[in-house]
């Protein structure tokens, strides 16, 4: 892998990772088309550089996080459903992550979805700075639903938060915030398999390094503008670029290009 290669991936992933458009999809698609989608590399670089766009939640809500004990248990209430289910599951989530199609009608299917979240929930909204247990947990219950590779744990959160009549900047909030301890364990678990298999060389770490900086700052300026932008003009083009990116992929699959899923 090159920097050249480092520097799109990491930019995809710092794009796509808090946004609900599946970052799975994304890798899927770029790296292929650079050429590198079969390299055992590019599964370590994708998985590790995803600690950069955490740390860049950590950076943007920093002062969230120095809140009261009861502002983590919380997160920990709504992280439980997700954490149990997928550890229960994780032999045929593996499968489901190696169908590339079922990623591509995830995206689409999610879309739709998303053409129509905003009508179907109108009415006063609040907004929410923490939610209560209960809540917490319901969201949590929502997040599974992006145990299915395709369907993106930001869209699936943000939907969870709306339901329980938050408005869309509360809803992104506490999505973003979820995110953290969600992204923390899934990165730690594919490294711990990765590692086991083989360790990362001295260019290997640079290139590492590289791309986690790419991603922080890069998903700085994503979570900042996604906000501003939903809250003024919702979820429908997230809706319309997932269908968009589900196609292509549903395209190259029937011309027979053999897409690696990440």
């Amino acid at each position: 892998m090159s920097y050249w290669h480092a520097l799109l991936l990491a930019i995809v992933e710092g794009l796509t990772e808090f946004l609900p458009v599946s970052s799975t999809g994304h890798m899927i698609i770029v790296a292929n088309l650079l050429g590198i989608g079969q390299l055992p590399f590019t599964d370590t670089y994708i998985t590790s550089i995803q600690f950069g766009a955490i740390l860049a939640v950590v950076a943007l809500y920093w002062r969230r996080f120095l809140q009261s004990v009861d502002f983590y248990l919380k997160l920990i209430v709504a992280f439980l459903p997700f954490g149990l289910l997928g550890f229960l599951l994780k032999d045929t989530i593996e499968r489901l992550l190696k169908d590339v199609s079922v990623v591509a009608w995830a995206l689409v299917l999610g879309g739709v979805a998303l053409l129509f979240i905003d009508r179907l929930f109108t009415g006063e909204r609040k907004q929410v700075t923490t939610p209560n247990f209960a809540q917490a947990l319901r969201i949590g219950l929502f997040q599974c639903l992006a145990l299915i590779p395709g369907v993106s744990r930001s869209a699936a959160t943000i939907v969870g938060g709306l339901a329980q009549g938050y408005d869309r900047r509360s809803a992104a909030d506490f999505s973003f915030l979820l995110a953290v301890p969600t992204m923390f364990v899934i990165t730690a678990y594919q490294l711990y398999k990765t590692y086991k298999v083989s360790a990362p060389g001295a260019e290997d770490i640079k290139l590492l390094l590289f791309g986690n900086v790419v991603a922080f700052v890069v998903a700085l300026l994503a979570v900042k503008s996604f906000v501003d932008f939903v809250s003024r003009f919702g979820f429908r083009a997230f809706g319309f670029y997932r269908i968009v990116v589900g196609v292509i992929i549903l395209v190259m699959v029937a011309l027979g290009i053999n897409l690696h899923i990440l």
